[in-house]
Protein backbone atom coordinates (compact mmCIF):
# COMPACT_ATOMS: atom_id res chain seq x y z
CA UNK A 1 0.00 0.00 0.00
CA UNK A 2 1.53 3.10 -1.28
CA UNK A 3 1.62 6.00 1.35
CA UNK A 4 3.49 8.72 -0.20
CA UNK A 5 5.53 8.97 -3.95
CA UNK A 6 7.35 11.69 -4.99
CA UNK A 7 10.74 13.32 -4.56
CA UNK A 8 12.71 13.61 -1.71
CA UNK A 9 12.14 17.43 -0.71
CA UNK A 10 8.32 16.85 -1.60
CA UNK A 11 8.26 15.17 1.86
CA UNK A 12 11.22 16.59 3.55
CA UNK A 13 10.37 20.02 3.56
CA UNK A 14 6.92 19.39 5.22
CA UNK A 15 8.33 16.68 7.70
CA UNK A 16 10.97 19.61 9.00
CA UNK A 17 8.29 21.87 9.45
CA UNK A 18 7.00 19.14 12.14
CA UNK A 19 9.71 18.09 13.22
CA UNK A 20 11.02 20.78 15.58
CA UNK A 21 8.66 20.19 18.02
CA UNK A 22 9.28 16.59 18.48
CA UNK A 23 11.01 15.75 21.72
CA UNK A 24 14.28 12.84 21.79
CA UNK A 25 13.09 11.47 24.55
CA UNK A 26 9.83 11.14 25.88
CA UNK A 27 7.57 9.08 28.33
CA UNK A 28 4.80 8.03 25.72
CA UNK A 29 7.41 6.54 23.49
CA UNK A 30 5.07 7.10 20.61
CA UNK A 31 5.15 10.84 20.95
CA UNK A 32 8.84 10.41 19.18
CA UNK A 33 6.73 9.59 16.27
CA UNK A 34 5.30 11.70 13.54
CA UNK A 35 1.27 10.91 12.37
CA UNK A 36 1.75 9.97 8.45
CA UNK A 37 -2.41 10.10 7.31
CA UNK A 38 -2.99 9.77 3.81
CA UNK A 39 -6.51 10.08 2.22
CA UNK A 40 -6.48 10.48 -1.65
CA UNK A 41 -3.54 12.74 -2.90
CA UNK A 42 -2.99 14.45 0.24
CA UNK A 43 -0.58 13.21 2.91
CA UNK A 44 -1.21 14.90 5.98
CA UNK A 45 1.94 15.33 8.82
CA UNK A 46 1.40 15.81 12.35
CA UNK A 47 3.77 15.94 15.40
CA UNK A 48 2.59 16.94 18.76
CA UNK A 49 4.09 17.30 22.41
CA UNK A 50 1.19 17.43 23.99
CA UNK A 51 1.53 20.89 24.91
CA UNK A 52 1.94 21.72 21.40
CA UNK A 53 0.42 20.30 18.32
CA UNK A 54 1.62 21.17 13.93
CA UNK A 55 0.26 20.05 11.13
CA UNK A 56 1.79 20.26 7.79
CA UNK A 57 0.42 18.49 4.27
CA UNK A 58 2.13 17.60 1.39
CA UNK A 59 1.14 15.65 -2.44
CA UNK A 60 1.25 12.14 -3.26
CA UNK A 61 -0.43 9.86 -5.49
CA UNK A 62 -3.10 6.99 -5.32
CA UNK A 63 -6.13 6.82 -3.70
CA UNK A 64 -5.87 5.15 -0.99
CA UNK A 65 -6.65 5.70 2.83
CA UNK A 66 -3.68 5.06 5.04
CA UNK A 67 -2.66 6.13 8.10
CA UNK A 68 0.31 5.16 10.76
CA UNK A 69 3.13 6.40 12.78
CA UNK A 70 6.79 6.48 12.14
CA UNK A 71 9.79 7.81 14.31
CA UNK A 72 10.26 11.31 13.10
CA UNK A 73 14.01 11.93 13.50
CA UNK A 74 14.87 8.71 11.78
CA UNK A 75 12.70 9.35 9.15
CA UNK A 76 14.06 12.76 8.66
CA UNK A 77 17.96 11.82 8.58
CA UNK A 78 17.07 9.18 6.11
CA UNK A 79 15.82 12.16 3.65
CA UNK A 80 18.49 14.33 4.50
CA UNK A 81 21.07 11.49 3.94
CA UNK A 82 19.63 11.05 0.42
CA UNK A 83 20.44 12.67 -2.74
CA UNK A 84 18.80 16.29 -3.25
CA UNK A 85 16.76 14.69 -7.20
CA UNK A 86 16.02 11.14 -5.40
CA UNK A 87 12.71 9.82 -6.16
CA UNK A 88 11.33 8.09 -3.05
CA UNK A 89 8.41 6.04 -2.13
CA UNK A 90 7.01 4.98 1.67
CA UNK A 91 4.89 1.96 1.49
CA UNK A 92 3.42 0.15 3.92
CA UNK A 93 3.97 -3.79 4.66
CA UNK A 94 2.86 -5.53 7.87
CA UNK A 95 2.96 -2.91 10.23
CA UNK A 96 5.93 -1.80 8.67
CA UNK A 97 7.14 1.14 7.12
CA UNK A 98 9.20 0.98 4.04
CA UNK A 99 11.22 3.62 2.23
CA UNK A 100 13.03 3.29 -0.82
CA UNK A 101 14.86 5.68 -3.22
CA UNK A 102 17.16 4.01 -5.78
CA UNK A 103 18.94 1.24 -4.88
CA UNK A 104 18.61 2.10 -1.02
CA UNK A 105 15.87 0.39 1.16
CA UNK A 106 14.81 1.86 4.80
CA UNK A 107 12.47 -0.88 6.68
CA UNK A 108 11.18 1.53 9.97
CA UNK A 109 8.63 0.00 12.38
CA UNK A 110 5.29 1.71 13.47
CA UNK A 111 2.74 2.42 16.24
CA UNK A 112 -0.66 2.58 15.27
CA UNK A 113 -2.46 5.71 14.14
CA UNK A 114 -5.11 5.22 16.57
CA UNK A 115 -2.89 5.26 19.86
CA UNK A 116 -1.20 9.06 18.83
CA UNK A 117 -2.44 11.86 21.00
CA UNK A 118 -3.80 14.29 18.94
CA UNK A 119 -4.78 17.41 20.59
CA UNK A 120 -8.70 18.43 20.45
CA UNK A 121 -10.13 21.42 19.53
CA UNK A 122 -11.27 23.72 22.62
CA UNK A 123 -14.58 24.94 23.36
CA UNK A 124 -15.98 28.41 24.56
CA UNK A 125 -15.74 31.59 23.33
CA UNK A 126 -13.22 32.64 20.48
CA UNK A 127 -11.59 35.62 19.32
CA UNK A 128 -10.35 35.53 15.70
CA UNK A 129 -8.09 37.58 14.04
CA UNK A 130 -5.73 38.39 11.34
CA UNK A 131 -2.26 40.05 10.63
CA UNK A 132 0.38 39.50 7.89
CA UNK A 133 3.25 37.14 8.79
CA UNK A 134 5.87 39.79 8.49
CA UNK A 135 4.11 42.06 11.52
CA UNK A 136 4.05 38.73 13.43
CA UNK A 137 7.76 38.05 13.14
CA UNK A 138 8.82 41.76 13.59
CA UNK A 139 6.62 41.78 17.17
CA UNK A 140 7.50 38.66 18.29
CA UNK A 141 11.28 39.41 16.89
CA UNK A 142 10.96 42.42 19.27
CA UNK A 143 9.91 40.97 22.78
CA UNK A 144 10.52 37.35 22.86
CA UNK A 145 14.14 37.80 24.10
CA UNK A 146 12.72 38.95 27.45
CA UNK A 147 10.48 36.12 27.89
CA UNK A 148 12.04 33.81 31.35
CA UNK A 149 13.81 30.32 30.92
CA UNK A 150 12.53 27.52 33.47
CA UNK A 151 11.21 30.01 36.34
CA UNK A 152 9.40 28.79 38.99
CA UNK A 153 6.81 31.66 37.98
CA UNK A 154 5.40 29.82 35.33
CA UNK A 155 3.46 32.41 33.68
CA UNK A 156 7.17 34.15 33.13
CA UNK A 157 8.09 31.10 30.73
CA UNK A 158 5.81 32.65 27.70
CA UNK A 159 4.88 35.78 26.33
CA UNK A 160 1.26 37.89 27.06
CA UNK A 161 -0.72 38.54 24.03
CA UNK A 162 -3.41 41.38 24.32
CA UNK A 163 -6.06 42.43 22.02
CA UNK A 164 -7.47 45.86 23.17
CA UNK A 165 -9.34 47.92 20.23
CA UNK A 166 -7.68 47.48 16.92
CA UNK A 167 -4.44 46.70 18.33
CA UNK A 168 -2.43 43.64 19.27
CA UNK A 169 0.12 43.77 21.87
CA UNK A 170 2.70 41.53 23.18
CA UNK A 171 4.49 41.63 26.28
CA UNK A 172 7.31 39.31 27.67
CA UNK A 173 9.56 39.95 31.10
CA UNK A 174 11.82 37.26 33.07
CA UNK A 175 11.60 39.90 36.22
CA UNK A 176 14.84 41.91 35.27
CA UNK A 177 13.36 43.30 32.12
CA UNK A 178 10.33 43.66 29.95
CA UNK A 179 10.05 44.00 26.44
CA UNK A 180 6.49 45.44 25.20
CA UNK A 181 5.72 45.92 21.57
CA UNK A 182 2.14 46.78 19.33
CA UNK A 183 0.72 47.18 16.40
CA UNK A 184 -2.17 47.87 14.43
CA UNK A 185 -5.01 45.28 13.18
CA UNK A 186 -7.51 45.95 10.23
CA UNK A 187 -10.46 44.60 12.53
CA UNK A 188 -11.24 45.20 16.07
CA UNK A 189 -11.39 41.71 17.40
CA UNK A 190 -12.88 40.67 20.85
CA UNK A 191 -10.72 41.90 23.73
CA UNK A 192 -8.71 38.83 24.91
CA UNK A 193 -5.61 38.39 26.82
CA UNK A 194 -3.85 34.93 27.02
CA UNK A 195 -0.01 33.59 27.86
CA UNK A 196 1.65 31.57 24.81
CA UNK A 197 4.19 29.22 26.50
CA UNK A 198 7.75 29.97 25.04
CA UNK A 199 8.13 26.64 23.23
CA UNK A 200 5.41 27.91 20.75
CA UNK A 201 6.59 31.45 20.39
CA UNK A 202 9.69 30.19 19.50
CA UNK A 203 8.59 27.87 16.89
CA UNK A 204 6.02 30.17 15.41
CA UNK A 205 9.02 32.60 15.22
CA UNK A 206 10.83 30.12 13.33
CA UNK A 207 7.90 29.03 10.91
CA UNK A 208 6.58 32.43 9.45
CA UNK A 209 8.03 34.22 7.14
CA UNK A 210 8.68 37.76 6.06
CA UNK A 211 5.82 37.95 3.49
CA UNK A 212 2.45 40.08 3.56
CA UNK A 213 0.64 36.62 3.83
CA UNK A 214 -1.66 36.30 6.32
CA UNK A 215 -1.55 34.28 9.57
CA UNK A 216 -5.15 33.63 11.13
CA UNK A 217 -5.50 33.59 15.01
CA UNK A 218 -8.21 31.83 16.77
CA UNK A 219 -7.93 32.31 20.25
CA UNK A 220 -10.04 30.73 23.24
CA UNK A 221 -9.25 30.19 27.15
CA UNK A 222 -7.13 27.65 26.55
CA UNK A 223 -5.72 26.96 23.24
CA UNK A 224 -4.34 29.23 20.69
CA UNK A 225 -4.61 28.04 17.05
CA UNK A 226 -2.10 29.94 14.34
CA UNK A 227 -2.73 29.17 10.67
CA UNK A 228 -0.57 30.16 7.75
CA UNK A 229 0.22 28.40 4.29
CA UNK A 230 -0.37 25.43 4.59
CA UNK A 231 0.94 24.98 8.35
CA UNK A 232 -1.32 24.63 11.49
CA UNK A 233 -0.12 25.02 14.44
CA UNK A 234 -2.02 24.84 18.00
CA UNK A 235 -1.08 25.28 21.50
CA UNK A 236 -2.10 25.02 24.51
CA UNK A 237 -2.13 28.57 26.94
CA UNK A 238 -0.56 28.94 30.99
CA UNK A 239 -3.26 29.44 33.16
CA UNK A 240 -1.65 32.10 35.30
CA UNK A 241 -1.43 36.08 35.99
CA UNK A 242 1.07 37.65 34.53
CA UNK A 243 2.31 41.14 35.84
CA UNK A 244 0.84 44.18 35.18
CA UNK A 245 3.50 45.63 32.76
CA UNK A 246 1.54 48.96 32.31
CA UNK A 247 3.20 49.71 35.93
CA UNK A 248 6.66 48.31 35.03
CA UNK A 249 7.15 51.11 32.53
CA UNK A 250 8.47 54.08 33.53
CA UNK A 251 6.03 56.93 32.70
CA UNK A 252 8.62 60.86 33.44
CA UNK A 253 12.58 59.75 33.54
CA UNK A 254 13.82 63.15 33.14
CA UNK A 255 17.19 61.98 31.70
CA UNK A 256 16.95 61.41 28.19
CA UNK A 257 19.59 60.59 25.62
CA UNK A 258 19.92 59.73 22.11
CA UNK A 259 22.38 57.24 21.14
CA UNK A 260 23.38 55.98 17.76
CA UNK A 261 22.40 52.03 17.71
CA UNK A 262 25.68 50.95 16.48
CA UNK A 263 27.87 52.69 18.28
CA UNK A 264 26.20 51.77 21.35
CA UNK A 265 25.94 48.46 20.54
CA UNK A 266 29.89 48.20 19.63
CA UNK A 267 31.21 49.52 22.51
CA UNK A 268 28.89 47.15 24.87
CA UNK A 269 30.41 44.43 23.04
CA UNK A 270 33.98 45.53 23.99
CA UNK A 271 33.49 46.24 26.97
CA UNK A 272 31.50 42.92 27.66
CA UNK A 273 34.55 41.39 26.51
CA UNK A 274 35.96 42.38 30.52
CA UNK A 275 33.12 41.79 32.56
CA UNK A 276 32.80 39.14 35.56
CA UNK A 277 31.56 35.97 33.90
CA UNK A 278 28.43 35.34 36.44
CA UNK A 279 27.42 38.79 37.43
CA UNK A 280 27.96 40.40 33.47
CA UNK A 281 27.36 44.07 34.48
CA UNK A 282 28.87 47.24 33.38
CA UNK A 283 28.54 50.87 34.41
CA UNK A 284 26.78 53.67 32.79
CA UNK A 285 28.30 56.89 33.69
CA UNK A 286 26.66 59.83 32.68
CA UNK A 287 27.83 63.24 32.84
CA UNK A 288 27.71 66.39 30.42
CA UNK A 289 28.20 65.33 26.74
CA UNK A 290 29.48 62.43 27.60
CA UNK A 291 28.14 58.23 28.36
CA UNK A 292 30.98 55.84 29.99
CA UNK A 293 30.75 52.56 29.77
CA UNK A 294 32.89 50.80 32.34
CA UNK A 295 33.41 47.22 33.11
CA UNK A 296 35.92 45.47 35.29
CA UNK A 297 36.55 41.94 36.46
CA UNK A 298 37.87 39.79 39.55
CA UNK A 299 41.22 39.79 37.96
CA UNK A 300 41.31 43.98 38.22
CA UNK A 301 41.24 44.50 34.57
CA UNK A 302 39.24 47.02 33.11
CA UNK A 303 37.52 48.65 29.90
CA UNK A 304 36.08 52.04 29.44
CA UNK A 305 34.53 53.26 26.60
CA UNK A 306 33.04 57.25 25.96
CA UNK A 307 30.32 58.35 23.37
CA UNK A 308 29.86 61.69 22.62
CA UNK A 309 25.91 62.63 23.35
CA UNK A 310 23.89 66.17 23.31
CA UNK A 311 23.20 65.93 27.30
CA UNK A 312 23.47 68.81 29.90
CA UNK A 313 22.10 67.62 32.70
CA UNK A 314 22.90 66.08 36.37
CA UNK A 315 25.63 63.09 36.09
CA UNK A 316 24.52 59.60 36.69
CA UNK A 317 26.18 56.53 37.39
CA UNK A 318 24.20 53.50 37.14
CA UNK A 319 24.96 49.74 36.91
CA UNK A 320 23.48 46.92 33.99
CA UNK A 321 23.63 43.72 32.85
CA UNK A 322 25.31 43.97 29.51
CA UNK A 323 23.53 41.09 28.26
CA UNK A 324 20.18 42.87 28.75
CA UNK A 325 21.11 45.41 26.92
CA UNK A 326 22.86 43.53 23.89
CA UNK A 327 19.96 41.99 23.67
CA UNK A 328 17.42 45.06 22.73
CA UNK A 329 20.34 46.45 21.02
CA UNK A 330 20.41 43.45 18.66
CA UNK A 331 16.55 42.78 17.61
CA UNK A 332 15.78 46.59 17.09
CA UNK A 333 16.79 47.80 13.69
CA UNK A 334 16.25 52.15 13.72
CA UNK A 335 19.59 53.29 13.85
CA UNK A 336 18.85 55.63 16.54
CA UNK A 337 17.68 54.27 19.81
CA UNK A 338 16.38 56.64 22.83
CA UNK A 339 17.53 56.10 25.97
CA UNK A 340 15.88 57.16 29.36
CA UNK A 341 17.26 57.42 32.95
CA UNK A 342 16.53 58.88 36.25
CA UNK A 343 18.42 57.87 39.49
CA UNK A 344 20.42 54.46 40.21
CA UNK A 345 18.08 53.19 41.63
CA UNK A 346 15.27 53.12 38.90
CA UNK A 347 15.03 51.31 35.83
CA UNK A 348 16.24 52.30 32.25
CA UNK A 349 13.67 52.89 29.47
CA UNK A 350 14.34 51.97 26.04
CA UNK A 351 12.02 53.40 23.02
CA UNK A 352 12.46 54.19 19.27
CA UNK A 353 12.19 57.99 18.65
CA UNK A 354 8.68 58.91 17.73
CA UNK A 355 7.45 55.54 18.45
CA UNK A 356 5.00 54.35 21.12
CA UNK A 357 4.72 50.48 19.47
CA UNK A 358 8.06 49.58 21.23
CA UNK A 359 9.28 49.27 24.72
CA UNK A 360 12.06 47.90 26.93
CA UNK A 361 12.69 48.52 30.45
CA UNK A 362 15.42 46.82 32.46
CA UNK A 363 16.10 46.67 35.83
CA UNK A 364 19.55 48.63 37.34
CA UNK A 365 22.05 46.30 39.58
CA UNK A 366 24.06 46.38 41.90
CA UNK A 367 28.05 46.87 40.64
Amino acid sequence: MILFKGTRDQLLLPLQCVCGIVEKRHTLPILSNVLLEKQGEQLTLLATDIEIQITTQTKTIGLEKVSITVAARKLQDILRSLPDAAEVTLTMDDRRLQLKAGKSRFNLQTLPAEDFPCMSVAEGQFTQLSISQRQMKRLLGLVQYSMAQQDIRYYLNGLLLITKGNELRMVATDGHRLAYASDNLADTPVPIDVILPRKTILELSKQLSDSDDPINITLSPTQARFNFGNIELVSKLIDGKFPDYERVIPQHHKKVIKLDRSTLLQSLLRAAILTTEKSRGVRIVLAPSTLKIISNNTEQEEAQEEIEIDYDGDALDVGFNVTYLLDVLNHVSNETIELHLADANSSALFILPGNDNFKYVVMPMRI
